[in-house]
């Protein structure tokens, strides 16, 4: 693990975004809440949560992140057969939520997999990846 002990503490906050491809037929589905395991959109914003709080767990050098909130917003567009994950996370520490914005999407992301997978195999997880980030050294904004 990098030694963060020297930093100052200040409020951090990261955005990220994962899309996941579908059959327009499968996002109609989603959105409709008609999927043989449920609401695939609830399902796949707790999966999003909980995954933020253990990014620690899942990325061997990654700090243990005091979370103040994380945030999911999740967009279907049936007609180009995509889902939209954007998650957020907020923390007052020493080093940033990255990792926990994008473990969060990574997941949520899978989570909507496991979801449709019995509709549809041919989902595919497109991309993951950091919109903004803010509070350390240096911002970026994508």
């Amino acid at each position: 693990m990098v030694d963060v002990s020297g930093k100052d503490e200040t409020s951090r906050w990261a955005r990220a975004r994962a899309v996941v491809r579908m059959s327009p037929d499968t996002a109609a589905r989603v959105q409709a809440g008609d999927a043989p395991k449920g609401d695939v959109l609830a399902v796949a914003r707790l999966a999003a949560i909980q995954a933020a709080k253990r990014t620690d767990e899942l990325i061997p050098l990654a700090h243990s992140l005091p979370l103040s909130s994380v945030g999911t917003d999740i967009t279907v567009d049936v007609e180009a057969g995509t889902v939209t994950l954007v998650c957020e996370a907020r923390v007052d520490a020493r080093t940033g939520v990255e990792m926990e914005a994008m473990v969060a999407c990574s997941i949520g992301a899978l989570a909507i997999y496991d979801m449709v997978k019995g509709i549809e195999h041919g989902v595919v997880v497109e991309r993951v990846e950091l919109l903004d980030k803010t509070g350390g050294k240096k911002d970026y904004h994508r």
